[in-house]
């Protein structure tokens, strides 16, 4: 059954965001490691994204566990565009948010207020189990928080 597998893991979700040093900050104060940055330009890159004349600078971020990445990217050729409206609601089609397992959500939504974070709802139990919360991030990113409480 293993050998008819056609992916090994999963590498990393890119989003695409307006300020790269304002995401970078964000997702370090959630937690998150810059793993690297850099620029991304030449015809591979225009090749594998299918657009002319890309120039990108990226960012790398990973869990503290090292088993997930965050690749954090800043078009600056061609300018990058809106899917949507800005600040679309979570059941816009598309990706959805990030989620994140936290040790407690209250002090990691406090630390990431001053970085632009906004509550979308409430903290709301989950049974015995979970406390959650969506908030938004920047460039409109929508996070997810989960703590474990049962």
């Amino acid at each position: 059954m293993l050998a008819d597998m056609t992916i090994q893991r999963m590498d990393n979700v890119a989003i695409v965001v307006d300020d790269l040093d304002a995401a970078v900050a964000f997702f370090t104060e959630l937690g998150m490691e810059l793993e690297g940055k850099g620029d991304i330009e030449g015809l591979w890159a225009d090749r594998t994204v299918g657009l002319d004349g890309i120039q990108t600078e990226i960012a790398m971020m990973r869990t503290p566990d090292g088993h997930s990445k965050l690749e954090l990217t800043k078009y600056h050729t061609p300018a990058a565009v809106g899917a949507g409206p800005e600040n679309p609601p979570p059941n816009t089609r598309g990706l959805h948010r990030v989620m994140f397992a936290v040790d407690d959500i209250n002090d990691t939504i406090a630390r990431l207020r001053p970085h632009g974070a906004e509550l979308l709802g409430e903290v709301a139990q989950f049974e015995n189990m979970f406390l959650l919360c969506y908030l938004r991030g920047p460039s409109g990113i929508i996070v997810a928080l989960a703590e474990q409480i049962g």
